[in-house]
């Protein structure tokens, strides 16, 4: 748990995250307010980590610089826990408090959640080395490290006991929040003061499995439910502050555009209106208004001149050519490097059984349900950030750039994201900076508060790339694989950006490349090529990033396969996982158990197809069964998927069944209908009507199974997206007889019911 200058500035209930003192306002405690709430609680116990790694204890914690705070309970036996994962409603409020409680022995309701401040050195994400949300690593990164910060609050608490009552530690236990010791007994904030004042151990001594009460306990209430429910949940765009004005931002049509002039004058005329100022690196010009609506307004009756010289003009038609002929030619790199790519995709064109399919995906917007939004508020000596902040450690550096202020002068207040898919967080953290730099052209004396549109959103870029794929297969006479040549193109989303030193290796992308050179599959004479694509176009990760197509192509592949030597669908992928190694089997094991819960048959029935897919990716192992019918006029329903996931300890099972019925329905909504096009260099898509969200008739009944397994917790916010499309499409072939390999299916010969 953290003590950040905002006590309020948490995710969940206003009773569920508010301090043990009266209520705080919806801006929240400042620091002196903190510490005059402590000195009327007494001594708090604050457990967390210093500056060399090590568990520590103490009562007061803002006195200590270097030490991040995980867990603190007070007198009255509520306990706070710090999150450094922010949430957008994957559920890790919830998942880090319950490793806490689970430590501690305390009652799930009095546990409070708050999110971290930002500080990239004290709350760094463990597995990227800064402080940011992504990646399905929350649980990966965070199991032990807040159980060890629970565990270690449970050891100074019972040590606390053994000194007032003066019996042996080890005789002491705690239950629901009452520390017990024969005919003795407190309530756990008793020993707050005394607790405090005790070493933390170097390694405190976890659970063991078999002891676990809230860890992989079902029903668990979320942290976050009753507050989203009542409507007291702050979302970013929920945030205002004394003195602050709306702003919009009119940008080029086309990527890369630089604004050469503007004429606000008729901006003027509309009621609300404030300013309008061009941004300093000429990506357009902010829009001022006394609200939103009024900004909106004021934005349109402005007539901007843009220079397109270096923007992108080309037709989404044009590219898919220019795409086609890059699949034509030679790979620019050789993936896997294990034999020279065009031998290998020449020697199996030449066998007697082979197999051949190219793949297009379309540009995707991630389109979450809350819009870019950002408010920038001054301070005395600096400013104060307002976000549903998916990564500090690119948002802080930023800002402070833009502003040209010492990053101890910027404080990031984060606040509860309507969604996300990766799009809050990229490299170039954009709509910070545009906020920031609104914030600095209007004086920087007024709280600014930067709104994107849906239109924004659609329009604004960071999609998805656009990538096509293409694969040549052959089978030997022992019907397995005996050589596979899988070329891909695409914009890497790597290069260029702070990540790229450790995401490309001898100039390629992984993320371009992953679900296909890391696959699983024992397949022999595997070759992988790559070649990138140019474009001023802005892309970026999106939910399940290079899996979201690599799992769709490879799994669709395996089925092209299977079919063409006559083998069932999951026996073909069985006799290609090797059962003796531990990744094999655990891949093996999820798809076997999806067949069984499914009622998996490959036999085809009157317009009705079964099919399946599975997939690893961020560590966790997805298998999927989907169900397809046809009505008279041939149009498809999706009847029902079958989900089986293996993802280490489940920690909280309801939060891992949401995760894989929310990553189905946003991979199918994806493959059957979305896609962002350009006519010219401009977006066509407006809104939803242009880029159809998923429908709750499209949602099919979903059955998830979650594998048991003692292995360490992995991803599960991203993982249940891959193998969806796939499955979907090897049902529709099943049923119709038609493959589809080019994305979306309603512009590729499918029609939905």
């Amino acid at each position: 748990m953290i003590i950040n200058k905002d006590a309020n500035n948490i995710t969940g209930s206003t009773t569920k995250l508010a301090t043990p003192a009266a209520a705080t306002s919806a801006e929240g405690m400042n620091r002196r307010d903190f510490l005059k709430t402590s000195s009327v609680l007494g001594a708090t116990l604050v457990i967390g980590f210093g500056s060399s790694g090590s568990l520590a204890a103490t009562a007061d914690n803002a006195s200590a610089a270097d030490f991040n705070p995980y867990v603190r309970i007070h007198t009255d036996g509520t306990v706070h826990v710090i999150a450094k994962h922010f949430e957008m409603g994957q559920g890790t409020t919830t998942g880090l408090t319950t490793l806490v409680a689970e430590e501690l022995d305390v009652p799930w309701d009095s546990v409070r959640v708050e999110f971290a401040p930002s500080n990239n050195e004290l709350y760094k994400n463990l597995l990227f080395g800064s402080q940011g949300t992504g990646g399905s690593t929350a649980m990966a990164n965070s199991f032990m490290q807040y159980r060890e910060a629970g565990a270690a609050a449970r050891h100074c608490v019972l040590q606390a006991a053994a000194e007032e009552w003066g019996v042996e530690i080890g005789d002491i236990g705690i239950t629901d929040g009452v520390v017990s010791s024969g005919d003795k007994s407190a309530p756990i904030g008793d020993l707050v003061s005394v607790a405090s004042t005790m070493p933390a151990p170097d390694k405190p001594v976890t659970k063991d499995p078999s002891q676990f009460r809230l860890i992989g306990k079902e029903n668990l209430p979320r942290m976050d439910s009753h507050a989203k429910t009542n409507g007291s949940a702050i979302f970013a765009m929920d945030v205002k502050v004394p003195n602050m004005v709306y702003a919009v931002i009119l940008r080029s049509p086309k990527f890369g555009g630089v604004l050469k002039s503007f004429d606000a004058s008729a901006a003027s005329e509309v009621n609300g209106f404030v300013d309008a100022k061009a941004l300093p690196n000429g990506t357009g010009v902010a829009v001022y208004a006394v609200s939103t609506w009024a900004a909106i307004k004021s934005r349109r009756a402005i007539k901007a001149v843009w220079d397109d010289s270096a923007a992108e003009t080309r037709s989404t038609a044009t590219m898919l050519n220019e795409y086609a002929d890059k699949l034509a030619a030679a790979p620019v790199y050789d993936v896997t490097g294990n034999d020279d790519f065009n031998t290998v995709r020449e020697q199996v064109r030449a066998a007697d059984t082979a197999v051949s399919a190219e793949f297009s995906f379309p540009l995707l917007a991630h389109a979450p349900m809350e819009p870019l939004n950002c408010v920038i508020e001054p301070t005395e000596s600096g400013v104060t950030v307002h976000d549903g902040c998916q990564f500090p450690a690119l948002t802080h550096p930023t800002v402070a750039a833009v502003l040209q202020l010492p990053p101890e002068k910027i404080e990031i207040k984060t606040y509860y994201a309507g969604g996300s898919f990766g799009r809050r967080a990229n490299p170039d953290s954009d709509y910070h900076a545009e906020a920031a730099m609104a914030f600095a052209v209007l004086g920087g004396k007024r709280a600014v508060k930067v709104v994107w549109t849906r239109e924004d959103d659609l329009a604004g870029g960071y999609y998805r790339p656009m990538v096509a794929q293409r694969a040549d297969i052959s089978i030997g006479d022992d019907g397995k694989v005996s050589g596979w040549a899988h070329q891909v193109v695409g914009n890497s989303i790597m290069k260029g950006t702070p990540f790229e030193g450790f995401a490309v290796h001898n100039g390629i992308d992984n993320s371009s490349v992953e679900g296909i050179s890391d696959t699983p599959y024992k397949l022999s004479n595997f070759s992988v090529g790559l070649t990138d694509f140019e474009t001023p176009i802005k892309t970026l990760w999106w939910r399940s990033v290079g899996h979201s197509h690599s799992g769709y192509a490879m799994e669709v592949l395996m089925d092209m396969a299977a079919e063409a030597v006559g083998q069932d669908p999951i026996d073909f992928r069985l006799a290609h996982l090797d059962e003796t190694d531990e990744d094999n089997a655990r891949m093996a094991g999820v798809l076997k158990l999806a067949a069984e819960k499914s009622g998996w048959t490959s036999n085809r029935s009157e317009g009705k197809g079964m099919g399946v897919a599975v997939h690893k990716s961020f560590g966790s192992y997805v298998a999927q069964v989907a169900e397809v019918s046809t009505n008279d006029d041939g149009a498809v329903s999706i009847d029902k998927f079958t989900c089986v996931v293996d993802c280490g300890i489940a920690v909280n099972p309801d939060v891992i069944r949401a995760q894989m019925e929310g990553g189905i329905g946003y991979g199918l909504g994806a493959v059957m209908r979305n896609e962002i096009t350009l006519s010219d260099g401009i977006v066509d898509q407006l809104n939803f009507p242009q880029y159809e969200p998923l429908r709750l008739a499209d949602m099919p009944d979903i059955d998830v199974h979650i594998l048991p397994s003692a292995a360490p917790p992995t991803g599960v916010g991203e993982p249940g997206l891959p193998p969806a499309g796939a499955a979907l499409a090897n049902a529709i072939y099943a049923a119709t007889g038609t493959r589809v390999t080019q994305l979306p299916m309603v512009k590729h010969g499918i029609k939905f019911a």
